[in-house]
């Protein structure tokens, strides 16, 4: 039989024998825990980052398919705008084209954009009908600005652009 004090004494010593071994634990799960924590967080700084660089991709896509756009509509507007100020005979392929643009347009574009150029289309219609114009009557138009029938198209393109703009940042 062994005495109680020697009881107690080997009762205390196996609390103490398995202590190191615990902490051993502990730091290899606070070690496989750091790794854990820092390797999602790498998985998820990479995912958004890529996010980030797919979206960026898109609006420059985007951007340039409407500059595109708004650019082929600029010069077969400005082009059927020409002719019928000089002809009462309509230039039926270069009007469809033009309305074939305006029809993308209202695909992409914002509806002031959209407006704009509808508003473009019905005046080179209009301008069939009126007399022609000579050399001079251009020029004299060209000097007070009533030519200019894109500059409201214009300018509700650089807004739209400026608002596309501030959605990527």
């Amino acid at each position: 039989m062994t005495s109680a004090p020697a009881a107690a004494a080997r009762g205390r010593a196996r609390p103490r024998a398995l202590a190191p071994r615990w902490a051993a634990v502990v730091v290899a799960l606070a070690a496989l825990a750091g790794t854990a924590v820092g390797g999602f967080t790498s998985v998820i700084a990479g995912l958004l980052s890529h996010r980030l660089q797919v979206r960026a991709q898109w609006f420059a896509h985007e951007n340039n398919r409407r500059q595109t756009l708004y650019r082929e509509f600029i010069e077969e507007a400005s082009r059927c705008y020409i002719d019928a100020l000089q002809n009462d005979k309509a230039d039926i392929p270069g009007l469809v084209g033009l309305y074939a643009k305006l029809g993308r347009m209202r695909v992409l574009s914002s509806d002031v954009v959209v407006k704009s150029a509808d508003e473009i289309a019905k005046r080179i219609l209009d301008a069939y009908l009126e007399p022609d114009k000579s050399f001079v009557e251009l020029r004299d138009m060209a000097k007070n600005g009533t030519i200019d029938l894109l500059y409201q198209f214009s300018m509700a393109c650089r807004e739209e652009f400026e608002r596309f703009r501030a959605q990527q940042l």
